[in-house]
């Protein structure tokens, strides 16, 4: 009898550490998946950032003075640091204009230009006039450019005081060169008549003012501008307004302008707060480049924004938040894709 008991009591010890132990193996088998999905992710993850076989990006900037060949300058360093097989440029040229011209040659893969610019060259109109590029594409829009007529002469105090002066408008079929003709069309003056057009890159402007063989320069470029601060180094320098009647026909004509204040103390001796309208800058592609190219070139520039901040001022005004305002073209698929995310 004992042995019987002895041995109920054995199985019964057996059969309640059997099932005292079954749970903890099923939270071990459960666990392996959850591990095998963490790892899964992280290799997806990974995965996303594309790599290239020794792919060539030139962006095509703008003048040595001016904003955009600097910051031309930290995007192809970003792109090399941080895209593996790519082997990105950065290339001085005349602008806008001259860098949609360049994107439609295949001569350069990126290009910086203004919105308007942009715009007249998918529609094809103004500079652009019956030649619609459409293949172009966005990738984002970066920071304001206010429109911004320097002079060192203190009796130029409106648009007006410019007839009959010598008057720096941009290097031919520029961006700068378009907004100088809207502006002193808005102000009632004839271009070809009312002033002696001098067509000047930003640097040629600023020594052409500092030397007295100018009177007034346009410049349409983020603030502060190179050029003006070296000319405000030796000289005076005042902003002249763009307001009232003037700004508002603009902004009526072209709805990509926007009113905007340079504020005061900007440049040596601009005291006040000097109202203005601005357009914005932003990068272009072509549809023909590859997604995962447009992904990577687009995805760097905004995870690596301290290098840009370092490049020029106007780098601490690219955010990721208003990189889609006033995006006047398509976007490239890739872009989006990395804006979706």
């Amino acid at each position: 009898m004992k042995k019987a008991l002895s041995l109920l009591l054995i199985l019964m010890l057996t059969f309640s550490l059997a099932t005292g132990c079954a749970p903890k193996a099923e939270e071990e088998t459960t666990a392996a998946p959850a591990e095998t999905t963490a790892a899964a992710e992280e290799t997806t993850a990974a995965a996303a950032d594309p790599e290239f076989d020794n792919v060539f990006v030139n962006i095509g900037t703008g003048g040595t003075a001016g904003t955009y060949f600097p910051l031309g300058g930290a995007f192809a360093e970003i792109w090399n640091n941080n895209i593996k097989g790519i082997n990105a440029t950065a290339q001085s040229t005349g602008a806008s204009v001259a860098n949609i011209n360049l994107l439609v040659d295949g001569e350069v893969e990126v290009i910086i230009v203004q919105n308007d610019t942009a715009m007249y060259a998918y529609e094809g109109s103004q500079m652009f006039d019956g030649v619609p590029f459409d293949k172009l594409r966005g990738l984002a829009t970066l920071y304001s450019e206010p429109l911004q007529i320097v002079t060192t002469d203190p009796n130029i105090k409106t648009i007006a005081d410019l007839k009959g002066k010598n008057v720096a408008v941009g290097a031919i079929g520029s961006g700068v060169e378009a907004n100088a003709r809207q502006i002193i069309a808005a102000a009632g003056m004839d271009f070809e008549k009312d002033i002696n057009a001098k067509f000047l890159s930003f640097a040629e402007a600023s020594s052409g003012l500092k030397d007295k063989q100018v009177d007034a320069a346009f410049l349409t470029a983020g603030i502060p501008t190179a050029a003006i601060q070296d000319l405000s180094a030796q000289n005076d320098v005042f902003i002249v307004a763009i307001d009232g009647d003037v700004a508002a026909t603009l902004k009526s004509n072209y709805k990509f302008f926007t009113d905007y204040v340079i504020p005061a103390n900007t440049y040596k001796g601009q005291t006040a707060d000097v109202a203005t309208l601005t357009v914005k800058s932003m990068l272009c592609v072509s549809a023909d480049m590859e997604d995962d190219l447009a992904y990577a070139l687009t995805k760097q520039i905004y995870e690596n924004l301290d290098r840009v901040v370092l490049a020029h001022n106007v780098g601490k005004f690219i955010t990721k938040e208003t990189a889609l305002e006033a995006m006047p073209i398509p976007m490239h698929p890739g872009a989006e894709r990395y804006f979706n995310e």
